[in-house]
Formats: structure tokens, sequence, C-alpha cells
């Protein structure tokens, strides 16, 4: 075996470290799944919430959800959980690490799912809406039944897409020291003296969305498919 790989080996592949350090690996992985779990429809929720508002609400209101588009995705979400984390104790508020996590990706994500909303109800003929308040229903009746079905067609790409972007970015709750995935790749490479915790979570990350990935992939394609007939 060439010396190069044998320390390639021992450097980032040591099984014995990988053994060693397992349990704290999957004990992150399930944390990580369960702030997707929790943050995602969150996040989706409010952002269906933003897209909808914009579409019934006034001109004010229109104004400002537009504003909380642009500020939630323009803001990095890095410096919004510090901002929830660190500052918000000096206002009284002091948040469990789990619940700062969730509430930082959600805020993030409902900029961007709520645009993905907004231009998904927004590209539905405006005689649907017209012919379903004209056959007696309210306007939100008649935007859940009749408009957001046929604009959900339209978004489901981009909603994928965002949602893989979401989970990826669970990693930032390490900053906080939740022992997610990330984090407790760190506390493993500490333990070992070894970057194979690091590798082992790479390919965890992988091997999680890889198969979201191409989903995502698959999605986008069939809808540059239906957009060119």
């Amino acid at each position: 075996m060439p010396e190069a790989f044998e320390i390639f080996l021992e450097n980032f592949a040591d099984w014995d470290s990988l053994v060693r350090v397992w349990p704290l690996l999957a004990q992150g992985l399930v944390l990580t799944l369960e702030l997707a779990a929790v943050a995602l429809p969150l996040g989706i929720a409010a952002g269906l919430v933003v897209g909808l508002g914009s579409a019934l609400g006034g001109r004010v209101t229109r104004a400002a959800l537009i504003v909380w588009i642009d500020l939630f995705r323009a803001f990095p979400v890095l410096v919004l959980l510090i901002l929830i984390f660190y500052g918000l104790p000096f206002l009284g508020v002091t948040l469990p690490a789990f619940a700062a996590s969730v509430l930082a990706l959600v805020l993030n994500n409902s900029g961007y799912f709520g645009e993905i909303f907004r231009a998904g109800l927004a590209n539905v003929p405006r005689g649907q809406m017209e012919a379903a308040l004209a056959l007696g229903l309210r306007p939100l009746r008649a935007m859940w039944l009749v408009v957001l079905p046929q604009a959900l067609r339209a978004v489901i790409a981009p909603l994928a897409s965002n949602s893989l972007e979401l989970v990826k970015t669970t990693s930032i709750a390490a900053l906080v020291a939740l022992p997610e995935l990330l984090r407790s790749a760190r506390v493993a490479q500490e333990q070992t003296y070894n970057p194979t915790p690091l590798m082992a979570a790479a390919v965890i990350y992988f091997v999680l969305l890889w198969p979201f990935a191409h989903l995502v992939a698959r999605l986008e394609r069939r809808m540059l498919a239906t957009e060119a007939r």
C-alpha cells in the first residue's frame, strides 16, 4: 500500500477513532434531524402566511411584507442566530439553544419561502380569483381552494430546493454549542486528535442530502420541461 494512502487512512479514515466516537456522531445526527423536522414545516408555514398576506392584503400590508421578505433574505442567518441567542437576554428574553436555532432558521427562511409563494400566487391568472369570487367564495377561501393549488404546482421545485438549503443550514446551531452533527464531529475530533470524525460527518451529510438533492434536480428539470411546452 502506498505510503501516501496509508497516511490518508490514518488521518481521515481511522476506523478505531470512528468506532470510539460513533455514539457522539449518532447523537448529533439525531439532533440535526430534529432541528430540521421542527424548523422546516414552521418555515414553510411562515412563508405561506407571508405569501398569502402579500396576495390578499392591502397596499400597506403588501409593502410591509415585501420589507419582511427583503430583510430576512438579506440578513445573514448566522448573525440572526447571534442576535437571538446572545442579544435577546439583554432584553430579558432568554431562549434555549434549540429554540434560538429554530427561530433563526424560521425567520430567515420565511423570507425565502414567502417570496416563493408570493411569486407563485402572482403567476396564477387573476381570472381564476375573479371567477371564484363570482361563485360566492370569500377571498381567503377562494385563494385557498382555487388559486393556491394552481400556484403550488409551479413552486414545488423551488420549495424543495430551499428546503434542502434549510437542512444544510442547521449546521449553524454549532455556533451556540448545540450538539448537532457538525458540533458533535468537532467535539469528537478534539477527543481523538484525528480529523476522521469530521470526514465521517461530511459523509453522513452527503448520504443524508444527496437523494434530496437528486429529487430537487429532477423537479427542476420537470418544471423547465413543462414551461418549454
